[in-house]
């Protein structure tokens, strides 16, 4: 979360990267780029797209069949 509010990449795949290996879903991650987003407001909407990435590179995806 405060890694996307302050815009750091490397403490943003760390987290990530931690919370995948932990067993984190797509969903846990998400949920904490998407409150960093509203605490961050405008400037963490735009460093979140690098979080999203990370997720991406670790093939974290939603689950489906819900």
């Amino acid at each position: 979360g405060i890694s996307v509010v302050k815009d750091c990449e490397s403490c943003m795949q760390w987290h990530i990267e931690q919370a995948a290996a932990a067993g984190a879903s797509f969903e846990e991650v998400f949920e904490a780029v998407e409150v960093a987003i509203e605490m961050g407001g405008g400037r963490a909407t735009v460093s979140a797209r690098f979080a999203l990435e990370v997720m991406d590179r670790l093939k974290l995806a939603p689950r489906t069949g819900r």
